[in-house]
């Protein structure tokens, strides 16, 4: 069975960072990539980071500089970590099986339909 348990997540104020963190099971983490997707009220799911199939992590433009995706295959975990947070990024955030891929312009594409429940994250002006 996969398992995917984003967490992490939480109240902070803007310019406040955060860590999340994804813990895998029932997938071979070494030859899986992990991203992450946002969705915030009243939105559709959007995809925030992920890497290409060289491992390179790609951003979306409104996170560049701010995100940074972290793989440690020692403990099968996918981390997010979060500086600068701005109320705008406020939204459930999860973690899924994920390729960076182009149609029209790059963004993330989940390779696999696996999602867990998703961190809340929110974040006060």
């Amino acid at each position: 069975e996969v398992q995917l348990q984003a967490s992490g997540g939480g109240l902070v104020q803007a310019g406040g960072s955060l860590r999340l963190s994804c813990a895998i099971s029932g997938l071979p983490f070494n030859n899986t990539h992990i991203g992450w997707f946002r969705q915030a009220p009243g939105k559709e799911r959007e995809g925030v980071t992920c890497f290409d199939t060289g491992g390179v992590p790609y951003y979306e433009d409104s996170v560049k500089g701010r995100f940074t995706l972290i793989s440690d295959r020692t403990s099968n975990t996918a981390y997010l970590q979060m500086d600068n947070l701005k109320p705008e990024d406020t939204a459930v955030y999860f973690c899924t099986p994920a390729l960076k891929s182009f149609y029209g312009g790059y963004y993330c594409r989940p390779s696999r339909n696996y999602w867990g429940q998703g961190t809340q994250v929110t974040v006060s002006s």
